[in-house]
């Protein structure tokens, strides 16, 4: 019989991160318990500990679970053999919400489990963090799709240096059944060639749901999606932390008979939902791809139908550029300088280095831009200011061949680059100063 329950609180770990204290006690003393936790920070968590629970594990396997009793026992199981065969020391973590018997068979069989509220995928991640004890995390799936008796690769390249690592269910085998052809022709495919494009990354998987990485990186990597954009908000924010990241190959195999996948228990539309959710992951957190390249093709197309024509018009073979080529060139200028400067901006609310937001500081020094600021702002503000002089001497009258409404509309091009630069580095410099983790 089990001894009377004891708290359990989670380890110690990031001050922030990390509430309550452990149990002062030898672990010794505690490996007979089947106990429960509430920790201070949220009543609506407990943590179930088996007899016989493992003592500082290197590696943590920790699977979110929801009504998965057909599966549970025998996942643990290949958990078992994984460590076993990957030759470390390793805990078992079942982030569960069922209201089944998975809680049950899983402490039984010699997991930890941590019971919560069904929040979201993302979120029980989230929730166990204050619980994790290996130095090294494994994620996944408890329906037996992905195979954990195959947890050397990730070791291995742990023991290498690596701090994320992605399974690649292409680079490994896919039992027939086990993948829909619509994620596996177009979906996946297609969503991780755009988050490569966007990021420079060379992922071949983005949605395989075994991965690896450290629990210090976790950490720091701060998730906030409550649900299946939580495994893109990893990815993308792998890339903007500049983690040292590896690929292993993974065996995905179909589900067992009986069993219905969460997506088709949520309805024929819940893959569109969940696709459209990590889409809108790689728009947010790949804001600059969208901003700052687009500006500077603009930018660059507004100066050149701006600047050339500020003494008249000029002729481009049958084409004769004039006013109304400077009108399109200014408005070409403020769209993509602010495009620009707003990409800038979401580099460095992603800057996890520090390194993106010393570059901009390097380009752009407080002193030195806002001074070059003014120049340009006076010197478009002497050219209108020349134009609007003009202006009331022809009686308020301006006509298209007059120069001087030229050099008018470069002074409103020197205004606009003078003033919205100087907007920008007030920015820039304020908001380092906020979210700069270095």
């Amino acid at each position: 019989m089990s001894a009377p329950a004891r708290p359990v609180a989670p380890p110690p770990g990031p001050p922030a991160s990390r509430a309550g204290r452990l149990d002062s006690r030898p672990h010794a003393e505690r490996t007979d318990l089947v106990s429960t936790s509430t920790p201070p920070h949220d009543p609506e968590i407990e943590l179930l500990v088996p007899e016989g629970d493992v003592a500082e594990p290197e590696l943590s396997i920790v699977v979110p679970a929801l009504n998965e009793q057909l599966t549970i026992g025998d996942f643990i199981d290949w958990c078992k053999q994984g460590i076993a065969a990957a030759g470390v020391r390793g805990e078992i973590l079942i982030v569960d919400s069922s209201s089944d018997r998975t809680s049950a068979i899983a402490v039984e069989r010699g997991a930890r489990v941590l019971k919560t509220p069904k929040r979201g995928l993302g979120r029980a991640y989230i929730d166990s963090l204050p619980f994790i004890r290996g130095k090294w995390v494994v994620m996944g799936d408890c329906d037996c799709t992905y195979d954990f008796r195959e947890l050397s690769p990730f070791v291995e390249k742990f023991r290498a240096g690596a701090e994320f690592i992605m399974g690649s269910r292409f680079r490994g085998t896919i039992e027939p059944g086990a993948m829909p052809p619509l994620h596996r022709y177009l979906g996946t495919p297609v969503t991780t060639w755009i988050l490569n494009v966007m990021f420079g990354s060379r992922f071949t998987d983005i949605h395989c749901g075994m991965r690896g990485i450290t629990t210090d990186a976790l950490t720091r990597m701060r998730l906030r999606s409550q649900s299946w954009e939580y495994a893109s908000e990893m990815v993308l924010k792998s890339v903007h932390m500049k983690l040292r990241t590896m690929e292993v190959p993974i065996s995905f195999l179909k589900d067992r008979e009986g069993r219905l996948s969460h997506h088709k228990r949520s309805g024929w539309f819940s893959p569109w939902a969940a696709a459209w959710i990590n889409l809108r992951a790689m728009a947010v957190y790949g804001a600059d791809f969208f901003l700052r390249r687009p500006g500077i093709v603009m930018t660059v197309a507004g100066v050149l139908l701006t600047l050339p024509l500020s003494f008249g018009p000029v002729a481009v073979g049958p084409v004769t550029l004039s006013v109304h080529s400077m009108l399109l060139g200014l408005v070409l200028t403020t769209v993509g300088l602010q495009s620009i400067y707003l990409g800038a901006l979401a580099q460095v609310f992603f800057d996890y280095t520090g390194e993106r937001t010393k570059v901009w500081f390097r380009r752009l020094p407080y002193t030195r831009t806002v001074g070059l600021s003014a120049l340009a702002f006076a010197l478009g503000l002497g050219l209108t200011g020349a134009l609007a002089v003009h202006w009331v001497r022809s009686g308020f009258l301006l006509t298209m061949d007059d120069r001087t409404s030229y050099l008018g509309i470069t002074g409103l091009f020197f205004m606009v680059v003078g003033f919205t630069t100087f907007v920008f580095t007030l920015i820039l410099h304020s908001t380092a100063v906020a979210v700069w983790r270095r």
